[in-house]
């Protein structure tokens, strides 16, 4: 069964511009090189309800994959580079873990 991540992260009013340009330009480069984009199932930018929200999802086998896979991105010198540019501008995370009900689709 597939556990699912739901990372959200409330970002400061107005700087949702400079999060994007980062993740666009530095970090999501950085996680397809080093290989762990394959986890993840999308990114997402709040339109409604909560504002100012960038949502992403990630997909494992088990959480000890999920465990290992959080401390190999840690150790990637290159992507904690641009952490330290991201956080200043977060002001709430939320880790949220999901499994897929029974029925319908299973992403």
């Amino acid at each position: 069964m597939n556990l699912y991540e739901k990372r959200t992260y409330s970002v400061r009013v107005g700087q949702m511009a400079e999060i994007l340009r980062l993740y666009t330009e530095e970090g999501y480069p950085i996680l397809e090189a080093e290989g762990f984009a394959q986890n993840l199932v999308g990114y997402f930018v709040s339109d409604t309800g909560q504002l100012h929200q960038l949502i992403h999802i990630w997909r494992f086998q088990s959480d000890e994959e999920r465990r290992a896979f959080w401390e190999r991105i840690y150790a990637s010198e290159k992507f904690m580079a641009v952490i330290t540019k991201l956080r200043p501008l977060i002001d709430i995370q939320e880790v949220q873990l999901l499994t897929s009900a029974p029925w319908g689709p299973q992403p």
